[in-house]
């Protein structure tokens, strides 16, 4: 019977020491354990294939996102944030107002310094950054690990949680900005950083609901997502690309020049996949209040009609009220695209699968990460999609 293996970086969320000034950032990290080996026995496979640890710690921590280059090197987004700068309006409701108020970056911290005073300054002791896992000698599993770039810590930014390396280049989401790095002298680390575009994350909403999904798309552009914290950005064409209430897909070129807003009125849309055909989909959060999750065809200037606003009111106002979380129905509101089917509860992770490697009843099916609290819930949705 034939095999397929599933790779699986497994960790820990690892606490961090703060640096002092001119060392390097240097965060506290577990040690070595059986840890992750022992939490495959909780796995639950097909007959046919089979899960190992690739990586674990310490050679990573706290992993939010990875994408693999054409060596096979794992690019992994570390975070050590959470809580320590990359906040969440439910644990600061002081602030509420100010963060549905907020239109632009310079109103966030605006309000950040009236609310925080001195304390701002702990907003930038911690770092996410990128480290580069590699399997030098083969046998399946990571021997080296570098930080290929740090030093996002700044007090308006948030969750790296995207990343996509490209024919030398990596692509990197960090709220406020996307970034594109470089390692010139090629020797595991980055020695370039230019700022894209930035503008991302005006609002601080609910934490996770950050920049994400890079990818390229089959017209050779640059494709990713930011959940309902917002955006106000000015493109370097001068154009103005501006709502402040919901999250969006957006694309570039590669340069980062001729931006767009390609997609609007999204929740939470992790992580983006192409099929076969071109066509663009995505898994969107529900708003826990009896809406379910979404699953989504990401069609060019839709809009998929959530506002970041509708969080706070009791019945989740119109998308409950009008139904815009539900598919197609006769009482559709005309100006969004509905979803496609209610399906998971967490969607997370997402990748789409063209045929190669794994058994053939998996061809031209999605895989979509499903996160529901906890380990013994969450797990991974295969399926596919069918012309009606």
């Amino acid at each position: 019977m034939r095999r397929c293996e599933l790779l699986l970086g497994v960790l820990l969320i690892a606490t961090s020491s703060l640096p002092l000034a001119g060392e390097e950032y240097s965060p506290n990290i577990a040690a070595a354990s059986g840890e992750a080996e022992r939490a495959l026995a909780g796995f639950k496979l097909p007959e046919d294939m089979r899960a190992s640890v690739w990586a674990a710690e310490p050679m990573l921590a706290n992993p939010v996102a990875f994408k693999l280059d054409e060596r096979g090197r794992a690019y992994v987004c570390e975070t050590f944030r959470q809580e320590k700068g990359v906040e969440d309006n439910r644990s600061h409701m002081s602030w509420l107002l100010d963060d549905l108020a907020a239109n632009t970056l310079d109103d966030r911290l605006a309000y950040f310094k009236r609310h925080l005073g001195d304390k701002l300054a702990d907003y930038e002791k911690e770092h996410d950054r990128i480290r580069l896992l590699e399997d030098r000698d083969g046998d399946g599993k990571a021997d080296a690990a570098t930080v290929f770039a740090d030093d996002f810590h700044g007090a308006l930014f948030g969750t790296g949680a995207g990343v996509l390396p490209r024919r030398g280049d990596v692509y990197y989401t960090c709220i406020p900005s996307l970034f594109r790095l470089r390692d010139v002298d090629r020797d595991g680390r980055s020695d370039e950083r230019a700022e894209l575009s930035t503008g991302y994350g005006v609002r601080v909403a609910f934490r996770g609901h950050d920049m994400h999904g890079l990818i390229v798309g089959p017209d050779g552009r640059l494709y990713f997502s930011i959940g309902d914290r917002g955006y106000d950005i000015t493109t370097a064409e001068g154009k103005r690309l501006a709502r402040p209430y919901c999250g969006a897909v957006f694309r570039c070129e590669l340069d980062g020049s001729n931006l767009e807003e390609f997609a609007y009125g999204l929740r939470n849309p992790q992580e983006l996949a192409f099929d076969d055909y071109g066509n663009l989909f995505t898994g969107d959060n529900n708003s826990d209040s009896g809406d379910r999750a979404r699953w989504v065809y990401v069609t060019p200037g839709s809009d998929a009609g959530w506002r970041m606003y509708y969080q706070y009111l009791p019945d989740r106002g119109p998308f409950n009220r009008e139904k815009l979380w539900h598919p197609q129905h006769a009482g559709q509101a005309a100006y969004i695209v509905p979803p496609i089917a209610n399906f998971a509860d967490g969607p997370s992770g997402l990748a789409h699968y063209p045929g190669v490697g794994l058994p053939e009843r998996y061809r031209d099916h999605f895989f979509l990460c499903d996160f529901r609290g906890g380990p013994a819930n969450s797990g991974v949705h295969a399926l596919a999609m069918k012309p009606v």
